[in-house]
């Protein structure tokens, strides 16, 4: 008949939540990873501009990446160890 709806069995309604469910956490996890490469990235620009025209920034010299590293944990911002730091920053310099 025009007009109605076809009925779903239970396994029907599973299966399309179960489909649901994985396209869009499928998506989350991108737009997640984008916004992941965009932090890193700018925080390699911040950086890499910091070394370049930051006015105190004779005062850290090779010491940058460690304080900056335990200033920004103290701040319990997550993942800028300096290691860390130093990767955003060739991030950044491999992709100006």
């Amino acid at each position: 008949m025009a007009g109605r709806r076809p009925v779903f069995d239970f396994a029907a309604l599973v299966t399309f939540i179960q489909e649901a469910d994985a396209r869009l956490a499928a998506h989350a996890i991108r737009a997640v990873n984008l916004g992941l490469t965009l932090r890193n990235w700018a925080i390699g620009f911040y950086i890499a501009e910091f070394e370049l025209r930051g006015a105190d920034r004779s005062t850290y010299g090779d010491r940058l990446l460690t304080e900056l590293s335990r200033v920004l944990g103290a701040r319990q911002i997550s993942n800028t160890g300096r290691r860390q730091l130093y990767q955003y920053l060739s991030f950044y310099r491999a992709y100006p």
